[in-house]
């Protein structure tokens, strides 16, 4: 279905300028404000950075560079709270916190490709960019059995036409978000009650929610944030339900916006 998506986007030259993923939050159940360019581009280049606005179903994404000790906590919540989210993990990741990586799928959580090295991806050369995607698929099949991904999430928001274009070419479909806070320098623990505010304040239906599993007040905020998202009428869907929405419905959300 992804591979397919990626397939019915329209041939448009790519530019080199390089973009970074950015918005004016959400508030009062409203979506942020990404401004008209961010908008045409990612319909131009069918990526996603929320659902469809007027259902309330919101997507849990969790970056993992590195493993901190704290997703454990995240996947335990899951599976008592019976949500499903997805992983965006590197390279690094995959080799050096594999036990992770397989409960992650055994559990039934997708897993993204975040790249294979974290580098900035709209620098990279074509070649460069599919290499960073496959050489990450290579590394996920050894550990899981999976054969290769189709979610990719490009390193700190840092993007290009170019980079999407290839994407397309290759079967991946990029996924921004809708809501995200500074939750991950680890530097500062600024506490349970900053991430759950962060993330009730920015609250709106269709939300691709950005959260860094490095971040211990994640962990801590993550139960009380779904028990009340849940008390607010939301479900918590998959991106593969996203895609097959917007696929089925593409003319209700042109609507809704």
């Amino acid at each position: 279905m992804i591979l397919l998506l990626a397939m019915l986007m329209p041939v448009i030259p790519a530019s080199a300028e390089e973009y970074h993923w950015g918005f004016k939050k959400a508030n009062n159940g409203n979506p942020p404000d990404i401004g008209a360019e961010f908008e045409l581009i990612l319909k131009n280049y069918g990526a996603f950075y929320m659902g469809n606005p007027q259902k309330k179903v919101i997507y849990l994404t969790f970056d993992n560079g590195f493993e901190a000790g704290y997703t454990e906590r995240i996947l335990d919540t899951l599976k008592k709270e019976n949500v499903k989210a997805t992983f965006f993990l590197t390279g690094h990741y995959l080799t050096s916190a594999s036990d992770l990586v397989k409960r992650i799928v055994e559990e039934g959580h997708t897993i993204g490709n975040h790249s294979d090295k974290h580098p900035n991806m709209a620098r990279l050369s074509r070649e460069g960019m599919l290499k960073e995607w496959q050489n990450f698929d290579k590394k996920l099949k050894e550990v899981t059995g999976i054969e290769r991904t189709y979610y990719v999430r490009p390193p700190e928001g840092v993007f290009s036409k170019e980079l999407l274009e290839v994407g397309n070419e290759n079967g991946y479909t990029h996924i921004f978000w809708s809501i995200a806070f500074r939750d991950w320098d680890t530097g500062q623990k600024k506490g349970k009650q900053y991430a759950y505010n962060e993330l009730i304040s920015q609250l709106h239906p269709g939300a691709i929610i950005l959260m860094h599993t490095v971040a211990e007040h994640n962990a801590e905020a993550l139960p009380d944030f779904i028990k009340e998202a849940k008390r607010q009428g939301y479900t918590f869907g998959t991106l593969d339900d996203l895609v097959f929405d917007y696929l089925v419905n593409d003319p209700l959300w042109e609507e809704a916006q």
